[in-house]
């Protein structure tokens, strides 16, 4: 058999280290590149290219599947969309695509009429990148400039320019190495920025003046625990620069004034760990959203005069999850969740108990703020969705409380709501903890066990996953699926103490979370077992390791995009970017035995057993800062030798990009279309 038939195996070289009187034997340790985030050793580029070699053989029977499938999503998107424009000060900015482009055009036109103005074509940076993102994208106050900042690799190491807007001509400032937003003083004559540091994290503050060398630029802020992010905000009434730093459990936020970013900044209140906060202004008073006193937060004021004297205006709730608060200059709006569904009010500054509620008609939905710019607007931008209604932007008149449909998300080949069913249903863990999912299906759909399902999710860092409309889900279900999101523990769907339930030593809730999910949707008939797929990247990916270990007959189909499964090693490794960072979140394995036990217990690369695994498609990032590329070469590498199926296994490595895959949308939605290809063939479907 030639090399692409034959799945490769990485060579065994013997490594071991001991922590806490425990020896690990880590044989595959070699395919971390020892010059990282530098990758040139030839083993490791040849054995991720022979795994990407074998994906190609396998997949390439399924070539005209995959071929089909992505014609009918890229059917579904409208080619040359635009955004709704939108009013910022005497100009309206959108966004456009051209038919067949990748990438997006960001334009404006004066408010009080004129043509429209091309402020950056995407398309026309990345022509020479197999990769492009465009970070941060910032108008100066006086309208004359754009600061934007472009990553062409996916190692996230962004480098920032400026454009002069009235010229067309790029300004020769340049600072490479930025992982933040760019904010603009006041003047418009400088600009606020954040370096990532040799360990890929943004410890600092820094004052680019324009036209000078950006070896002179000010430090305005230097972060000393290695464990805390800076980032660089602004206020909505824009006149306060923030400067906030934290991790995933303690923040502390520092003021200055935008017209004068070198004052003494203003320290709100100093880091108490376990205590978030975030913090808006008005009219020298500051509204600060905080868990300090309930866990589900709540809002408390303070003079900017004395900005650690919190006093409560809207107390915490165990029935309303406040998540963000944003101040205008004549109401705030508060937005949350109550019985994890979005929840967006209208308050006023005069009168607290005045709250005015934003109704939405379905019983499972996705709702928040959209773009809103300005300090002073009487109108709303809101986005809205649900399983079965597309992307939708509103125009909510705070006055009257009208709600005005602005533009809904065309689908061209043609889509019919009602030819869908959604559901929410509360299924129970195995501790009794009811756990919501999200379920779509087409109408007709029998629940007698018959049918495929996929399931969803992340699980973890406290993101909720929306209940949101998805385009390419429709491959799935129109070919007969059922499709469901289940909201486990890990996230904060239902609260924050939803989150807390799934970290540290409460991370296998996560886990099984999940699995009795899919118990519960096989019991109800939704689907059989082995007729489960499922999916997840990130902390998802480590979903996805842990329940193919601990539940391998369940699963029909496995797909684990850059998967975080080398977990207890990279939480011992306080060199790589994220580690000092994510201790609040796993644990520190260092320095705690039971940290180090707890993780070892459950780390998918740890634990992989000799029995049979579902037929799995493992994905990677050369360029991944976030979960590095040999995470998952590694558990590949492990599982190819230990398993004890004969089912398929595939490795891909994207080797010019990061941790979100191939960059411009057709091809992002053709690696889609390679993952529902490789579930449709394991379900015997691929003819389908």
């Amino acid at each position: 058999m030639s090399q692409n038939t034959t799945p490769p195996i990485a060579e065994q070289r013997p490594y071991s280290f001991e922590r806490h009187g425990v020896t690990i034997e880590d044989p595959w340790s070699w395919l971390r590149d020892a010059d990282y985030p530098k990758v040139d050793d030839a083993d490791v580029l040849e054995y991720l290219k022979a795994e990407n070699r074998y994906f190609e053989a396998q997949m390439k029977p399924y070539a005209k599947l995959t071929d089909t499938l992505f014609e009918e999503m890229k059917g579904r998107i409208k080619e040359d969309d635009a955004s709704v424009p939108q009013k910022d000060g005497d100009w309206l900015y959108w966004v456009e695509y051209d038919k067949g482009a990748q990438y997006k055009k960001w334009y404006r036109k004066p408010v009080a009429g004129g043509e429209k103005v091309l402020l950056l074509d995407e398309t026309e940076l990345a022509k020479d990148a197999e990769y492009f993102r465009l970070g941060a994208f910032s108008v100066s106050p006086d309208g004359k400039l754009l600061a934007y900042a472009v990553d062409d690799d996916g190692s996230e190491r962004f480098e920032a320019r400026i454009k002069d807007l009235t010229t067309g001509q790029v300004l020769d400032d340049v600072i490479p190495g930025t992982l933040s937003s760019l904010i603009w003083r006041a003047d418009s004559k400088a600009l606020l920025y954040g370096l990532a540091n040799e360990n890929w994290r943004t410890d600092n503050a820094r004052l680019h003046v324009l036209g000078t060398p950006v070896e002179s630029d000010v430090e305005l802020y230097k972060e000393a625990d290695e464990g805390f992010r800076v980032d660089i905000g602004m206020t909505s009434s824009e006149k306060y620069i923030v400067i906030a730093t934290g991790d995933n459990e303690t923040s502390e936020v520092r003021l200055v004034p935008a017209d004068n970013p070198q004052a003494t900044p203003i320290l709100v209140r100093p880091r108490q760990k376990g205590v978030e906060y975030d913090v808006e202004e008005r009219d020298g008073t500051l509204y600060v959203h905080t868990n300090d006193d309930h866990i589900n937060f709540r809002l408390a004021t303070a003079s900017i005069a004395k900005p650690d004297a919190w006093t409560t205006l809207i107390p915490g709730s165990d029935e309303f999850y406040m998540t963000d608060i944003t101040t205008f200059k004549q109401f705030y709006v508060v937005e949350g969740r109550r019985d994890g569904l979005d929840q967006i009010e209208i308050r006023d500054y005069a009168d607290p108990t005045k709250v005015t509620p934003i109704s939405f008609p379905e019983a499972s939905y996705a709702a928040s703020l959209g773009d809103n710019p300005e300090w002073d607007m009487m109108t709303l931008r809101l986005a809205y969705e649900s399983m079965v209604t597309p992307d939708t932007v509103y125009d909510y008149d705070v006055a009257n409380g009208a709600l005005t449909v602005l533009k809904v998300q065309e689908v061209p080949s043609g889509y019919n709501a009602a030819d869908y069913v959604t559901e929410r249903l509360m299924i129970p863990a195995r501790d009794g903890t009811k756990v919501p999912v999200s379920v779509i299906y087409r109408k007709g759909m029998k629940q007698d066990g018959t049918a495929p399902l996929h399931l969803y999710a992340y699980g973890a860092y406290g993101y909720a996953i929306p209940p949101n409309f998805s385009v390419t889900r429709l491959s799935m279900v129109d070919r007969g699926f059922a499709y469901a999101i289940a909201h486990i523990r890990g996230g904060d769907d239902l609260g924050r103490q939803w989150y807390l339930d799934g970290k540290l030593t409460k991370r296998t809730n996560t886990f099984n979370d999940f699995v009795d999910v899919a118990k519960g949707l096989i019991d109800q008939g939704y689907t059989a077992k082995g007729k489960v797929t499922a999916s997840g990247g990130s902390a998802g990916g480590e979903l996805m390791g842990a329940i193919v270990n601990s539940d391998p007959d369940l699963w029909g189909a496995i797909v684990a995009h850059v998967p975080f499964v080398d977990v207890l090693n990279t939480m011992l490794d306080e060199t790589l970017p994220l580690t000092p960072g994510e201790w609040p979140e796993w644990g520190n394995p260092i320095t705690d035995k039971a940290a180090f036990d707890l993780l070892r217990s459950y780390s998918p690369y740890d634990n992989v057993g000799a029995h049979a695994y579902p037929p799995m498609l493992v994905t990677a990032g050369l360029n991944d800062p976030r979960v590095t590329y040999w995470e998952p070469a590694k558990w590949v590498a492990k599982l190819r030798v230990t398993k004890t199926d004969d089912n398929v296994l595939l490795l891909k490595t994207n080797m010019g990009a990061g941790h979100g895959g191939k960059s411009g949308r057709f091809d992002s939605l053709k690696e889609t279309a390679e993952e529902f290809a490789f579930i449709l063939w394991q379900m015997d479907m691929a003819g389908e």
